[in-house]
């Protein structure tokens, strides 16, 4: 029951920060009108197309459609029209509509995208005057960096962000006894407590307790994270320039992974497929998990029936590093001007008022890429999270070859569920990886 309270009480978060009204009061107790520090607005009509990922509420129609309308209100000469893209099939969307010489004006995603791919096919406007503002003078450098391009161009202009994790069943973990490999204050284990969580679960009559999902790209930032963790190793350089998957410490990973009775590579399975696998209660954990998997799958599934406790991914030596998530604006270069001004504007209303840039990151359900004072007060779900922010680890997604590195990724993993020697497929995976990075 307490949880469950604190899950509704984020739902409710989310629905006021909905409500787009045009005065309204922000954390420090002040109020302003949404868009009033954008400088040179643009005067004519001018029709824009926003497609959105599903981050967090960014991915629900009626919540765009809300903040979206209070804009509206504001430059009601300055139309937006919303379409929802999903991480199954949303990148050959919008390459196909790149193709066709359609492409959306803005997009909502995070650097991987829009700067590591297409900024660095010259296909985005650089926004690098949006970040001379006093608002982006505030958004954390370890976010700022992750947003400038090698040569130096700004891509995309932060929204919000988050640490993605995983979680466990916790009801399934106290019945077998696992409960004992967790740190509940820190949210932790180590590789050996891992195993042995495993081993405890199996023995309880656990045949499915985890999934390693490799149907596609979807929610590979999971599997990344458990990988390079179990025997501290790295993905990239720290220098982003090559990638550096194929040591000992990952290859000892892939085959601790696919000898494990319990754990399965399945080509069927991206991370969506897995988080509705974890939440029927298929599976006892979760690869693919963050705040907003909680509030957005357990609120939508009324018969969940366990606690969900999330969690980092383990590790040998007690560094843990998680993968960190960045989601903020792009604006497609479609030779307009006027509308990519106007793009520009539609940004500035999102981010640089405090009212209205506070709604938009209650309505993401993560958290802000700049000091927001009490925006999650008194919210016990989003203060546990909190706690994993700790462990973030490098934002490496913006190292070049990016979109081919993601598809050597997961054909990587189908070829070790397959049988695949594991040190073959790390060296297979990376030759590719770095030939698409040019290194």
């Amino acid at each position: 029951m307490k949880r469950f309270c604190a899950l509704m009480l984020a739902l409710l978060l989310v629905l006021s920060a909905c409500g787009g009204p045009d005065t309204a009061a922000v954390p420090d107790g002040s109020a302003s009108r949404p868009g009033e520090s954008v400088s040179a607005p643009v005067q004519e009509d001018v029709e824009l197309t926003l497609w959105t990922y599903p981050v967090g509420g960014w991915g629900n129609g009626s919540t765009v459609s809300a903040m979206v309308t209070a804009f509206h209100r504001a430059y009601p000469n300055i139309r937006v029209s919303v379409q929802s893209v999903d991480y199954v099939t949303g990148d050959q969307e919008i390459e196909d509509a790149i193709a066709a010489g359609q492409a959306p004006d803005l997009v909502f995603e995070g650097p991987e995208r829009l700067s590591a791919n297409w900024g660095a096919r010259g296909l985005m406007a650089d926004l690098s005057d949006l970040w001379e503002g006093e608002a982006a003078g505030a958004i954390y450098d370890s976010v700022a960096a992750a947003c400038q391009s090698s040569g130096g161009a700004h891509y995309i202009y932060p929204l919000c962000m988050t640490t993605h994790c995983m979680a466990i069943n916790r009801d399934l973990f106290e019945a077998a006894g696992a409960w004992q490999y967790v740190d509940e204050e820190t949210h932790t284990w180590s590789t050996e407590d891992f195993i042995a969580a495993i081993v405890a679960l199996r023995a309880y009559g656990v045949e499915n307790v985890a999934a390693v999902y490799c149907g596609g790209q979807g929610g590979d930032q999971g599997t990344r994270a458990l990988i390079t963790n179990l025997y501290s190793g790295s993905f990239t350089d720290p220098e982003h320039t090559r990638y550096t998957f194929n040591s000992p410490a990952n290859v000892q990973a892939l085959e601790l992974l696919s000898g494990m009775d319990g754990i399965t590579f399945d080509p069927n399975l991206v991370g969506a497929d897995e988080i509705t696998k974890f939440c029927d209660g298929e599976l006892a954990m979760s690869f693919c998990w963050n705040v907003a998997s909680e509030v957005t799958q357990v609120i939508s599934n009324p018969n969940l029936g366990f606690d969900i406790f999330p969690m980092t991914f383990p590790t040998n030596d007690g560094d843990f590093n998680l993968q960190g998530g960045i989601w903020g604006f792009g604006v497609f270069d479609n030779g307009d001007e006027t509308r990519i001004e106007a793009a520009k504007t539609f940004i500035r209303f999102m981010t640089e008022d405090l009212t209205q840039y506070t709604q938009a990151v209650l309505s993401s359900t993560f958290w802000p890429v700049r000091d927001v004072p009490n925006i999650y007060e008194n919210d016990e779900l989003m203060s546990e999270y909190f706690v994993l922010r700790q462990y973030l680890g490098d934002y490496y997604q913006v190292t070049p070859g990016w979109a081919e590195a993601r598809t050597a990724w997961w054909n990587m993993l189908q070829s070790v569920g397959a049988g695949e020697d594991a040190e073959t497929a790390a060296a297979a995976f990376e030759a590719a990886a770095n030939a698409a990075a040019g290194a």
